[in-house]
Order: C-alpha cells, then sequence, then structure tokens
C-alpha cells in the first residue's frame, strides 16, 4: 500500500473513533487528512521513500483559537500522540520531521501561511488570510485574477503541495475551501506564467543551443539544453492546468499528465545526452519537434494567434491575450 492508503486506514482504524469518542464537541470544527511536503502526498512514495519522514499518522487541522481554544488543542495533542505507535509494518517517527510539522494537530491559518505566505502577505497583510481561513467569499476572492500579483511571487510547487495529497474528513469545510481556491492560476496568471516560459524556451533551445554548439562551448550547449528543458516541463504543466511539483518529482508527475506526457522522455534525452558530432544536430530537431508540439497545442487551446515555428512569437501571442491591462504590460519574464 502506499503511504496515503496507510494513513487513511490508519486513521478509520484509530484516529476516527479516538475523535468521534473523546472530541465528539470538535467534530463539526475540524478538518482531518494528509497533503503537503512528502511523496507519499503525491502518490510517489516507495520503498526508499520509507527511509525519513514517512508516517502512518494523519493532520487534524484546527480553526482560530476563538473556535477550538489552546486547552482543546492541548487535549487533541495528547491524545494523538497516544494513538498506536506502529500500523502496517511502518512506525511513528519519534521526532519531528525534518521538513517541520507534517502530521498531528496544526492550525490551519499557520499551515496554509507557511505554505503560500506571500498569497496570505500580500492580500492586506495576515488579517486577510484570517478571514480566508473562514469565509468562502475570501476564498473566492483570492483566486480572482484582479489578485494576479498573490500568485506571481508563489512556488508552483508550494501551490501544489497545498492542494495534493486527500482530505479524509472537514467539519468546517474551510480547508476544503481554502485548497478549491489555490487549486489552479487564474486565467491571466496562467497566461502570464506561459508566455515568460515559452520565451525562454526559445531563448536556450531555439536560439542559444546552436549557437553554443558553433562556438565550441559544449558545457555551455549543455546547459543550454537544459534551461530548455526545464522551462519546457513547466510549460507542459501550465497547459495541463496542473501545478508543477518539486523538481526531484518533475519527471514522474510529468509522465501522467493527460497532455504531452511523452514530452518527459524527449527532455530526458535532452539533458542526459552528449552535444558531440550528430548527436547536436539530433538534439536540434528534438528541440524542434517538443517546440512544434507545444506551439499546436497552444493553438488547440486559443492561446495564441501567431502562425509560425518560432516560440518567442508564440510568447508574446500569448502575453497579448491576458486582459488584465496591469499583468499584461508587466514584462514578459516577470512571472518566471
Amino acid at each position: 500500500m502506499r503511504g496515503l492508503e496507510i494513513s487513511k486506514a490508519y486513521y478509520k482504524e484509530f484516529g476516527e473513533p479516538m475523535l468521534r469518542e473523546k472530541f465528539p464537541e470538535l467534530m463539526d470544527k475540524i478538518a482531518v487528512g494528509v497533503f503537503g511536503s512528502g511523496s507519499e502526498c503525491f502518490g510517489f512514495d516507495d520503498d526508499v521513500s520509507r527511509d525519513h519522514d514517512f508516517d502512518p499518522g494523519f493532520m487534524i487541522l484546527l480553526p482560530g483559537e476563538d473556535v477550538v481554544d489552546r486547552k482543546q488543542e492541548f487535549a487533541l495533542e495528547r491524545a494523538y500522540a497516544a494513538l498506536p505507535k506502529e500500523f502496517m509494518g511502518v512506525k511513528r517517527p519519534a521526532m519531528s520531521p525534518v521538513g517541520g510539522n507534517r502530521r498531528g494537530v496544526i492550525r490551519t491559518q499557520e499551515y496554509f501561511s507557511e505554505k503560500v505566505g506571500a498569497l496570505a502577505g500580500m492580500v492586506g497583510a495576515q488579517g486577510a488570510f484570517d478571514t480566508l481561513a473562514g469565509s468562502a467569499g475570501a476564498a473566492r476572492a483570492l483566486a480572482g485574477a484582479s489578485d494576479a500579483q498573490l500568485w506571481l511571487v508563489t512556488p508552483s510547487f508550494a501551490l501544489a503541495e497545498a492542494t495534493n495529497g486527500e482530505i479524509f474528513f472537514d467539519g468546517l469545510g474551510d480547508v476544503t475551501r481554502i485548497r478549491e481556491a489555490l487549486k489552479s492560476y487564474p486565467a491571466d496568471v496562467r497566461k502570464k506564467k506561459l508566455a515568460g516560459h515559452l520565451l525562454m524556451m526559445a531563448q536556450a533551445g531555439q536560439y542559444n543551443y546552436t549557437r553554443c554548439i558553433r562556438h565550441g562551448e559544449n558545457a555551455a550547449a549543455q546547459l543550454a539544453a537544459i534551461e530548455f528543458a526545464k522551462n519546457t516541463m513547466s510549460t507542459v504543466f501550465l497547459l495541463n492546468e496542473i501545478y508543477e511539483p518539486f523538481y526531484k518529482w518533475s519527471f514522474r508527475a510529468m509522465r501522467e499528465l493527460p497532455r504531452l506526457s511523452l514530452t518527459a522522455e524527449l527532455l530526458e534525452y535532452l539533458i542526459t545526452t552528449d552535444n558531440e558530432g550528430e548527436l547536436a544536430s539530433d538534439k536540434y530537431d528534438v528541440i524542434e519537434g517538443i517546440a512544434a508540439d507545444v506551439i499546436d497545442e497552444l493553438m488547440d487551446q486559443g492561446l495564441t494567434k501567431a502562425n509560425c515555428g518560432d516560440l518567442e512569437k508564440h510568447a508574446y501571442s500569448v502575453n497579448d491575450g491576458i486582459e488584465d491591462s496591469e499583468l499584461r504590460n508587466l514584462h514578459v519574464l516577470a512571472a518566471v
């Protein structure tokens, strides 16, 4: 079984009975689930993943102290700590994980502030995020294109961690609403990010790769191929409207995307193959093939009006399609 399945089974067997027996008055106020950092939250865990921070536990997310006070929080922490220390052959760690508090009793506001703090901080300081934690209307406002600046500074992997995994139970519905508000980029932000990554694909792959080869700069050519691959990967995730996870999981996640998933194998070839002799010509052909596939997808989604094989022209066409004039007029690379 994968880690998420183990955690859910652990919650059903031990966590839910404990909560309903000892804290029935809190069941309509808390949320329970597993999401955030860790390969198990994406369903990418394997035997290697169990060497650190692997826990059959779960998260108990609490609203503000005006709803669940510190005394109740402490009682929940003690009850959670008293749950069985091993389940399905997986032991709960005695110490906190290196990546911070991933399981146990956590305040909803604190957790999302840690994950997407830039979003919280740019909406009129922390108070706006306090409102978000208890208001569906504020949650919808957070996802609006008028708040585009809130999204540009938040890494995609942080948004992926805020929205991955699974919620097992949500009494108030706040956690579900917040995650729903964060689940995808506003349309104009997506276009701005696409425009920037498309331009970087053009510069690194269609322009600089062959120039580096002609200069005899093999290492620089490989850096250009890597830069092209990184920006292509970001572009493909954006075209799928799925957040790109932390880099070590990007290739695996990309292979499972509904659109352009085969691009992952081509990118792996580009960054693991030398640039000597005919290989350089072959790699440039791969670069142009990837560019053509991306352009086809841009056209299928109605994101570009350009009609050529030059990714730079498509980058500016995508940028021209941004409705928010303030966002459109920012430098084309402002979201990269």
